[in-house]
Order: structure tokens, then C-alpha cells, then sequence
């Protein structure tokens, strides 16, 4: 029977981490294989198994796709919407928090030891439905959250980044990745600095969860 504490401590202790990561501290290469041996275990489309991660540690490389991480950071700025929250909003606070760590995490980004970037085969800005895009996706994101648990049950931190992608056809030259795979993430990794993490602030799920219509709750 699954330790349901320790199970959930898991789950909603596994943070973005940035400013926590160690970049002095070398992480063997055997532990990431065995983060990606239990990403393997997650469920994907039709079974099949289309997926494949990218480790980099070569610190040419990593330098190369941080440079790449940068540029996209630079070309995409005022671009995203910024949410409006309140100003009693404990989101406001937060996501200025997470801005500046972010900020913090572009500009030495090449120091971070190990950089896994997991892929999937096929590529979705060509499938013409919702469906075949979910699919796909699904084939993959499970296996990367898998990864980024596996991880912070052994000691490392990671942060899910997707902005290297405004780049992803010179971060797959950088890396010989097949044109045919699509990469859906960076996750930079390393071991962490101090001691645990705790749960965010997050809103109650009465608040965000719908039964049977959109936007209708559940009787108390």
C-alpha cells in the first residue's frame, strides 16, 4: 500500500526551483537515468513509447541553449500578458516573485549542470486537429512531471521552461535531435540548496472546479 503522506508531500512539494539550484555540485549521471527510468512508466498514446530525453552536459552545449534561452527571452518580452490580479491577491506577490527568480535563472542558466530536454516523436504545428495535438502532447507530458518527481525524491530540483522553443529548430541542430521529434520542455536540473520545500499558495479546488457545467458547484 502506498504511503498516502509521504505520496502527497510528493506532489505538492515539488516546486519550480531556480534560485535553490546548486551549480557547484555535480550530479551523477546514473541518478538521471534513473529519473528517466521511472518517467518510462507513465502512460502514452496507443502505448507507443514515442519518446525520447536529451541530456546535456557538455558546457558548450549548455552555453549554446542558454544563448538560445536568452534570445528567446529578449524577442518574447512584452509579448505574454501579464495577469491583473488584485492588490489583496496573494497571486500578485507571486508572480512577481517568480518573475524575478525566472530573471535570475535566464542570466546563469549555463551554470546549471544538467539540462534534460524530453521530446516526442512527431511533429504537432502539422496535425490538423485538437485531438492528434493532445495526443501527442499527452504522450510526453506525463513522462516529464514524472521526471521532475522522480527527481525531487532524490535530492533535485528542476524547473519546467519552455522558451528555448521560440528556437527549437537551432537548439535541435545544436543537439543532432531528429526533425521529426518535437521538443516539449528544458528542465534545467540540479541538486537543491537547503533543506525541503513546502506547498504553494493555491487556490481551494471549490473555486476552480465545475460539476457537470461550467461554472456550476457543488452543493456544500
Amino acid at each position: 500500500m502506498i504511503d498516502r503522506a509521504a505520496a502527497d508531500k510528493l506532489l505538492t512539494t515539488t516546486r519550480s526551483v531556480r534560485k535553490r539550484l546548486d551549480f557547484d555540485r555535480s550530479v551523477p549521471p546514473a541518478l538521471i537515468e534513473e529519473c528517466i527510468d521511472i518517467a518510462l512508466q507513465s502512460p502514452t498514446g496507443s502505448n507507443r513509447q514515442n519518446w525520447a530525453f536529451v541530456v546535456v552536459t557538455d558546457p558548450e552545449k549548455r552555453l549554446g541553449i542558454a544563448n538560445l534561452y536568452r534570445r528567446a527571452g529578449e524577442a518574447l518580452a512584452g509579448q505574454i500578458p501579464v495577469p491583473e490580479y488584485g492588490d489583496d491577491d496573494p497571486r500578485k506577490s507571486a508572480h512577481v516573485r517568480v518573475y524575478d527568480s525566472a530573471q535570475w535563472l535566464t542570466e546563469r542558466l549555463e551554470q546549471v549542470p544538467v539540462f534534460v530536454i524530453p521530446c516526442v516523436e512527431g511533429r504537432v504545428e502539422t496535425f490538423p486537429s485538437v485531438v492528434a495535438q493532445a495526443s501527442t502532447y499527452g504522450s510526453i507530458l506525463p513522462a516529464a512531471w514524472s521526471f521532475m518527481l522522480a527527481a525531487r525524491a532524490r535530492g533535485l530540483g528542476s524547473v519546467w521552461t519552455t522558451i528555448h522553443l521560440l528556437y527549437e529548430k537551432e537548439a535541435a541542430e545544436l543537439l543532432a535531435i531528429p526533425a521529426s521529434f518535437t521538443q516539449a520542455a528544458l528542465l534545467p536540473v540540479a541538486f537543491y540548496k537547503g533543506d525541503d520545500f513546502k506547498p504553494a499558495s493555491r487556490l481551494p479546488a471549490r473555486e476552480v472546479t465545475y460539476w457537470d457545467t461550467w461554472g456550476a458547484k457543488r452543493d456544500a
